[in-house]
């Protein structure tokens, strides 16, 4: 188990990157929750658009490494 130290300066290192994945996880469920209060959607759809949030995130993340791997 790491020490809260380590974890400290592993998170100074990588600020950057926690930041970007904390604030494309809010804006998702923010976009999601607003979306399904409007058109009350069934829950199951409000599940599978969370989940699909997964899937937007490694996407995109991806798609941005190759195109800088391309430049």
């Amino acid at each position: 188990m790491t020490s809260l130290r380590e974890w400290l300066q592993q998170a100074r290192e990588e600020r950057w990157g926690l930041l970007v994945d904390l604030v494309f996880a809010i804006v998702w469920v923010t976009m999601v929750d607003l979306l399904f209060r409007v058109l009350e959607g069934p829950v199951w759809a409000y599940y599978m658009f969370m989940l699909a949030g997964i899937i937007a995130y490694f996407g995109l993340f991806w798609n941005l490494e190759l195109a800088k791997s391309q430049r």
